[in-house]
């Protein structure tokens, strides 16, 4: 009986071992390897990379320094437990935006967008949700469609007709001979000018000027706006280590409470003050007909036919379009003319086809706009190598994801650099170089701002897409041409020749504001009279 059992365990224990190791070799061959996380800094514990993050400011330059270094077009910054991933090739953005874009189409909640979306309510930074569904039906089907572009176009024409009144009465103060013009503040109050009108019907909050330039009121309006983007998504601690916001290690909160509340006190008054007028009736305005955007957004049912938007949820997309308008724009064309300026070739050949087009008895149009192909190249350009923004607002992905062929875990937040793929040199020949005629593919086709292909980032694209393309690229391209009609420009006498193009140190703007000479180059008949 023991000579059995020792035969039996003889016979069983080689044939267990190869069935164990065969099936081993079964599930390594079923299982292959995850795909790796992007190449990235080795995180700290718990903080990850926000160390690095805090002590290298601005936190864009660190980390496109940092992926340039290591010679990578993606890569994966943790900071704090959320993975960070920075992008600046194309192909990976389509990847992200386009074959991925369902898993991608949410928005991280930040410190600065629970401010500037009242609570999430709005729709540019609101997480993915029935809340941003419903604000973004309002948005594509109440507010942005082109006859409502259309029929608030006597408004932007009336803004930019008092724009270069403004420039003109400015140069006729100083002399007949022109006068040295600050580019970044008149080009910004353009803007504030054309959304306030188009969200208020009003351009002035307080009693403005009688030249047409802005009061304490707007300036003081604008600048916060501008504020606000800078901290909506600032790579603040508290984003990150939210035990951490009370605080407020780096200051964010407190600026981002600061610019905020001038944002509100000159929106919340006038929208309260239309709301009851629209919904109590309290001078008969619910007889009348809608003016502007704010009208639209009171107005605006649900299928019982009550009001579909509460008084928030119209305070935080008012603010958001606002926000959202007014950065673009100014920025674009203050670098388009300081780059034409340090290239006279370029500025002689967009004045020639303004007069070409539109000639010198009258001022351009919108409807002259599809005709100014190389006017649209200048901006176009000026997008592509001076971008508002070093990233594109973060996407947050919703479930685990592969792209590029690394792993993206659930809740990772995608950054696309606005300047590594504007200026990438394997997609631009020459990238630092400001070059209209790249963008110029042949004499018939049209000249778009919008960048579908995402080798720069003009307009964002995919479900979190920029809704307002159309209305930011007529703003853009009528500030231009408008400016470069109406005046001649010059670098001042008595400043070195040429302008200098070097960068803010914490952003992507002018270091120092751009200050040109500007001269009428009209018959003084063509320039607007005041009202």
């Amino acid at each position: 009986m023991a000579m059995d059992t020792s035969l039996t365990l003889h016979f069983l224990l080689p044939t267990l071992l190869f069935f164990s190791f065969s099936f081993f070799l079964l599930l390594k061959h079923k299982k292959p390897k995850s795909p790796p996380l992007p190449p990235g800094p080795t995180p700290w514990p718990l903080v990850g990379n926000l160390p690095h993050i805090f002590f290298n400011k601005p936190a864009f330059r660190w980390i496109l320094a940092l992926m340039k270094h290591m010679n990578t077009d993606i890569a994966c910054i943790r900071l704090g437990r959320v993975p960070v991933i920075a992008v600046t090739c194309p192909d990976i953005a389509r990847e992200f935006l386009r074959t991925h874009d369902a898993i991608f189409a949410s928005r991280p909640r930040t410190m600065g967008t629970e401010y500037s979306g009242r609570g999430f309510i709005n729709v540019t930074s609101s997480p993915l949700g029935e809340q941003w569904k419903k604000m973004r039906r309002v948005v594509a089907s109440e507010l942005m469609t082109r006859p409502r572009l259309n029929w608030l176009a006597p408004k932007r024409v009336e803004e930019a007709d008092n724009f270069v009144r403004y420039l003109y009465e400015h140069c006729r103060r100083d002399g007949c001979g022109g006068a040295v013009v600050d580019v970044r503040e008149a080009a910004r109050q353009y803007s504030g000018n054309v959304i306030r009108k188009m969200m208020f019907n009003r351009r002035y909050f307080g009693l403005g000027r009688d030249d047409g330039g802005p009061g304490f009121e707007e300036i003081e309006h604008v600048e916060a706006l501008f504020r606000v983007v800078s901290f909506e998504y600032s790579f603040a601690v508290a984003d990150y280590l939210t035990w951490l916001r009370w605080l407020d290690l780096d200051g964010h909160e407190k600026e981002m409470k600061k610019a905020i509340g001038v944002v509100n006190k000159y929106h919340e008054p006038l929208i309260d003050e239309r709301i009851r007028k629209w919904r109590w009736g309290s001078d008969g305005r619910v007889k009348k007909e809608p003016e502007d955007l704010l009208d639209l957004m009171i107005l605006v049912e649900d299928a019982d036919g009550k009001p579909l938007l509460t008084s928030e949820e119209i305070k935080a997309l008012a603010a958001d379009l606002i926000i959202a308008t007014v950065d673009n724009p100014p920025n674009a064309a203050e670098w388009a003319i300081a780059e034409m300026l340090n290239q006279p070739h370029i500025l002689q050949r967009a004045v020639e086809e303004i007069d070409r087009v539109v000639g010198k008895e009258r001022l351009v149009q919108e409807s002259d706009l599809p005709q100014l192909n190389y006017i649209k190249a200048c901006a176009r350009e000026a997008f592509r190598i001076h971008p508002v923004a070093p990233f594109n607002l973060p996407h947050m992905s919703t479930s685990d994801a592969i792209v590029a062929g690394y792993f993206i875990p659930k809740g990772s937040q995608v950054l696309l650099s606005r300047t590594g793929l504007g200026r990438n040199p394997k997609v631009w020949h020459n990238p630092l170089l400001f070059k209209p005629e790249r963008h110029l593919t042949s004499e018939s086709a049209q000249v778009e701002l919008l960048e579908p292909n995402l080798r720069f980032i003009s307009f964002s694209t995919g479900r979190r897409g920029c809704m307002g393309a159309p209305l930011g690229s007529t703003m853009t391209v009528m500030l231009l041409a408008r400016l470069l009609q109406g005046f001649t420009w010059t670098v001042p006498e008595g400043k070195p020749p040429g302008i200098d193009l070097t960068e803010s140190t914490n952003d992507l703007f002018l270091a120092k504001p751009l200050h040109a000479h500007a001269s009428p180059r009209l018959p003084s008949h063509v320039y607007p009279a005041a009202p």
